[in-house]
C-alpha cells in the first residue's frame, strides 16, 4: 500500500500516540558474566537440553555465472564450488547426523589439510544457573575452534564490513564471541550452529578441526526491547523454479537486517511522504516506526496498539495487525484484541469503520487493503483471540472476507478456515486472499464485481506439497502483477497465472512484507523477531 500521510498528520499522530526515543543496537556486555554454562561439559550440555550433531562438510562441484560489466554474475556459465551440507538455518534436519558427547567435540575432525566440520546444538535457557536467575539478562556464546570458526544463530549468520569475530571468522585459534540472545526468559530456545575449517586456507595444516571452547555466558541486565541496527548483509536463499524470476530478483541480491527484538512483527506499511515504515508487533501491543535514513532509527508509533481490556493477559496478540492508507491518506488499523477496523483522522480522532456484523462482533481482522474508490477489504481470522476457533468469546460462527463502502459493512467471502493476507491486481480486477490453513495451503483469487462484491473463489497458487508446518500469510503484488505470499519455507513468487516463478529464503520465516523507498522497489520484510529490506528490479503495485 502507497499512499500519501501528510508531514502535519503524521507529525500529530506521533506527538498525539506514541512519543518515544529512538533504540539502537545496545553494546555487547563487557566485565565477566554472571553465569556460566559450560558446553564442554555433559552437566552443562544437560542443563539447557541440549544434544550435539556433528557433520563434515565437503567441497563439491558447482555451476555459478561469470561477472558481467557491472561486476554482477550474471555472464556465461563457469565452474566453481560450494560446501555441502549447507547446514546453517535454524530448521536444518540434522537428525541424521552422528550425535556426540560433550568430550567428543575434542575429538579431530575432518582429514587434515583443507578440512570443514559442522557443528549443531539447541539450546534453552534454564529456570536457572546456579544461584542466578537468567530472567531479562544478555546470553552470549564464547566458543574456540581449531583453527577458524563461523557461529549461526537461529539460521542467520550477520555480516558487516570490516567485522572481526562474533558471527564470522575472528581470527587463528581465536575466539568467537556471539550476542545470541538479550533479555532472554527460561524457555527459550536458541538454535547455534559452528562452522570449523583447518587454517591459514592459503597454507592448510596437517592437523584437524576440532573445538577448544564452548560456552553460555548470561550477563545480567542489558537494555530489553527491540533496537535498530546499522542495516548489516545476512543470509539469503533465492530458489530460482523459473528463468522470468531473474526480471524480479537481482542475480547478486542483498537482503540486510534493520532491527531485531520484536516478538513478532506483522503488517508494515510505507509512508512516503515522510519516508518511514510502521509496521505492528501483535503480540507486543504495539505499532512500531523504522525511519531507514542514515543508520535507521527505531521508535514506538503507538502504545495498546489493538487491546487495554483487564484479561489482557489472556490474549497471545492483542495488538494490531494490518495497516493501510487510505486514499486520503490516513492510517487504518486492524485491531485484534478490540476485534475492529479503526481510522486515524487528521485531528488524532479515531473513527471506528468496522467492529460488529448484523450485531456480533468480528472475530479479529487480521489484514486489509484499499481499493482506488476508497472501498476498505479486509479478512476476519480469529488469531487475534485467545484460543482462536475455540474460544468462547466468538460470536461469527464463520472467518470472512469484509467490505467496507458507504458506511455499509458486507460480506464477500466466507469459503476459508483462516483468510489471511489480502492484495489486490495492479487493474483492481482480481482480488487475492491467503489461506492460513495447515490442511489447505492455497491462495485464492476472486474477479470483483462492479459493486465491489466478489465472485466465488478460484485457486490460485496451492502450496499443500511445500514442506514446512506453516500456512500462507501476508500477500503482495508487484506491478507487473505477480504476486508475493508468505507461506513454508519463504516468500513465494508466482507469475500473474500462478506459475511458480521462485522464493526468497531468510533467516527468520517472514510473515509480511510492503513495498518501499521513493522508487518503489524496496521490499521490507516483517519477519518474526526481525525487520529486513531486500531491493528489487520491480516495483511494487502500490496496493
Amino acid at each position: 500500500m502507497s499512499r500519501k500521510l501528510s508531514g502535519w498528520t503524521l507529525g500529530l499522530m506521533v506527538l498525539a500516540l506514541a512519543p518515544a526515543a529512538a533504540a539502537q543496537r545496545p553494546a555487547a556486555p563487557e566485565g565477566p558474566p554472571r553465569a556460566v554454562v559450560d558446553l564442554l561439559s555433559p552437566e552443562g550440555v544437560a542443563q539447557v537440553g541440549g544434544r550435539w550433531r556433528v557433520h563434515a562438510a565437503d567441497l563439491v562441484p558447482l555451476m555459478h555465472r561469470a561477472p558481467d560489466a557491472d561486476g554482477q554474475p550474471t555472464g556465461a556459465p563457469v565452474p566453481t564450488t560450494g560446501l555441502a551440507p549447507a547446514a546453517g538455518a535454524a530448521g536444518f534436519d540434522d537428525s541424521g547426523w552422528e550425535a556426540v558427547e560433550p568430550a567428543g567435540l575434542r575429538a579431530r575432525r575432518g582429514n587434515g589439510r583443507l578440512s570443514f566440520v559442522w557443528y549443531r546444538i539447541q539450546v534453552t535457557v534454564p529456570e536457572r544457573v546456579g544461584d542466578f536467575d537468567p530472567t531479562g539478562s544478555t546470553l552470549l556464546f564464547h566458543t574456540v575452534v581449531d583453527d577458524y570458526a563461523e557461529v549461526w544463530v537461529d539460521g542467520e549468520l550477520p555480516r558487516a564490513a570490516g567485522q572481526r569475530g562474533g558471527s564470522v571468522v575472528a581470527g587463528w585459534n581465536a575466539p568467537n564471541r556471539v550476542v545470541v540472545a538479550r533479555d532472554v526468559h527460561p524457555g527459550q530456545s536458541i538454535q547455534l550452529a559452528v562452522f570449523g575449517a583447518n587454517g591459514p586456507l592459503s597454507d592448510p595444516p596437517a592437523n584437524f578441526v576440532w573445538v577448544r571452547e564452548a560456552r553460555l555466558e548470561f550477563h545480567p541486565g542489558g537494555e530489553p526491547g527491540p533496537y535498530a541496527v546499522v542495516p548489516e548483509e545476512v543470509n539469503l536463499e533465492v530458489v530460482r523454479f523459473d528463468p522470468d524470476l531473474d526480471r524480479v530478483v537481482p542475480a547478486n541480491p542483498k537482503l540486510y537486517k534493520l532491527a531485531e527484538g520484536f516478538q513478532f512483527t506483522e503488517g508494515p506499511v510505507w509512508l512516503p511522504k515522510e519516508g518511514v515504515l510502521l509496521f505492528s508487533d501483535p503480540n507486543a501491543n504495539r505499532i512500531y516506526r523504522y525511519d531507514p535514513r542514515g543508520d535507521g532509527a527505531l521508535s514506538v508509533f503507538r502504545e495498546r496498539s489493538g487491546y487495554g481490556g483487564p484479561d489482557l493477559a489472556e490474549y497471545g496478540q492483542p495488538g494490531s495487525n494490518g495497516l493501510a492508507l487510505d486514499p486520503q491518506g490516513r492510517l487504518t488499523i486492524d485491531e485484534h484484541g478490540r476485534r475492529r477496523v479503526v481510522r486515524l483522522e487528521p485531528d488524532g480522532r479515531e473513527t471506528v469503520l468496522a467492529d460488529r456484523f448484523e450485531g456480533r462482533r468480528l472475530n479479529s481482522p487480521n489484514d486489509l487493503v484499499y481499493r482506488s474508490d476508497g472501498s476498505l477489504y479486509f479478512t476476519d481470522p480469529p488469531f487475534g483471540l485467545p484460543r482462536f476457533h475455540d474460544d468462547p468469546r466468538r460470536e461469527l460462527d464463520f472467518s470472512g472476507v469484509f467490505l467496507w463502502s458507504g458506511g455499509r459493512l458486507r460480506v464477500v467471502s466466507h469459503e476459508l478456515q483462516g483468510p489471511n493476507g489480502i492484495a489486490f491486481s495492479p487493474d483492481e480486477r482480481f482480488l487475492y486472499v491467503s489461506d492460513w490453513d495447515p490442511q489447505r495451503k492455497v491462495v485464492m483469487r476472486h474477479a470483483v464485481r462492479e459493486d465491489g462484491s466478489l465472485e466465488p473463489g478460484e485457486v490460485f497458487a496451492d502450496l499443500g506439497g511445500a514442506p514446512g508446518e506453516e500456512a500462507l500469510d501476508g500477500l503482495k503484488v508487484d506491478r507487473g502483477g505477480r504476486v508475493y505470499a508468505s507461506g513454508p519455507g519463504g516468500v513465494w513468487i508466482f507469475s500473474p497465472e500462478g506459475r511458480r516463478l521462485g522464493r526468497l529464503v531468510a533467516p527468520r520465516l517472514p510473515a509480511n512484507f510492503a513495498w518501499g523507498d521513493d522508487d518503489g522497489r524496496t521490499l521490507y520484510l516483517t519477519a518474526r523477531s526481525a525487520l529486513y529490506r531486500i531491493r528489487l528490479d520491480v516495483p511494487g503495485s502500490g496496493r
